[in-house]
């Protein structure tokens, strides 16, 4: 299968913008200041032509980019429970929310105040942890093909 709107990553382009990595932005600017940049990159993104966009997890909070993304797109909420997101994320380094002493207590934190925001989305997709890239992309685009949303180019 395969789709013809192209694919970005938030982050990447804030590093693009900055000429800095995430945590490098955060330990010398601060959390503050990533988050309006982030908001800035995430507005040129929806406001030129579509593409599939992926988020931070912190960028859904903002009441702002929510309604944003809500009025010129689709939101989709990878759902996976808090074993399988620990798997994903240990031992990576650029999680600065997470460079913390007990970032187990913290991903549960963020996860319990993040919860309601992301049930906002417009399509939820629970993400296991047996689930391979392949498989989620797969599911995703039969997905946002039933909901009218993606029209699908099969071979």
């Amino acid at each position: 299968e395969e789709i013809s709107i192209p694919f970005v990553d938030s982050d990447e382009e804030i590093e693009l913008a900055a000429g800095m990595s995430v945590s490098e932005i955060f330990q010398q600017f601060g959390e503050v200041y990533f988050r309006a940049g982030e908001e800035r990159v995430i507005k040129r993104l929806l406001s030129s032509c579509p593409r599939i966009i992926a988020t931070g997890g912190g960028a859904f909070m903002s009441l702002e980019l929510r309604s944003l993304i809500k009025l010129n797109s689709v939101s989709v909420w990878l759902k996976a429970d808090f074993e399988t997101l620990w798997e994903r994320i240990q031992g990576k380094r650029n999680r600065p929310l997470l460079d913390v002493k007990d970032p187990k207590f913290t991903l549960k934190k963020l996860m319990k105040e993040r919860a309601s925001f992301y049930e906002e989305a417009d399509i939820t997709v629970h993400s296991k942890k047996t689930g391979t890239h392949l498989y989620m992309v797969s599911k995703l685009i039969k997905l946002l093909s039933s909901h009218g949303i993606l029209e699908r180019r099969d071979g």
